[in-house]
């Protein structure tokens, strides 16, 4: 019997994960995950504090593979109100920076520093260069499989 209520409560937790998980990419870009966390993370209020300091509407073109057309394109205004990221071309933005998937997640872990890619070719930035250096990985949590469930769970 135990073994029996083991299995339902682990049923159970799986289906809750799965409620709460943030949903696949549609794309297959893992970068419509990160997005998607740090829409959440600043619709939750916790980027407020980003506003002063970037001051900047950001645009992201991101291509599966160097050379390609964008596969999304996302604005992360952290200019107005408490910042959101929205999928769509930026109308104004500050700054537009065109990466491949694989190098905007390197970049949002920290194990790409934004300087380096961009010298190395990896990341091409149109616009505002003041602006475009605000854009570091600290200013969001890293796209760890933790911060993504607690971003994708919290409530809104």
């Amino acid at each position: 019997m135990a073994i029996i209520m083991n299995n339902v409560e682990a049923a159970k937790e799986a289906a809750e994960a799965k409620k709460t998980a943030l949903p696949e990419p549609k794309s297959g870009l893992v970068s419509e995950t990160i997005f998607a966390m740090m829409s959440n993370y600043l619709a939750l209020g916790h980027g407020k504090a980003l506003i002063p300091k970037v001051n900047a509407v950001l645009g992201f073109e991101i291509t599966k593979k160097k050379g390609q057309k964008p596969t999304l394109i996302y604005e992360i205004d952290l200019k107005n109100g408490q910042g959101h990221v929205i999928q769509k071309k930026p109308a104004g933005a500050d700054a537009v920076f065109t990466m491949t998937d694989a190098d905007f997640e390197k970049v949002c872990k920290g194990t790409l520093k934004p300087q380096l890619a961009f010298m190395q070719g990896k990341m091409k930035i149109k616009g505002n260069m003041a602006a475009a250096t605000k854009f570091t990985p600290e200013l969001f949590p890293p796209p760890t499989e933790e911060n993504i469930a607690k971003y994708s769970s919290a409530k809104m």
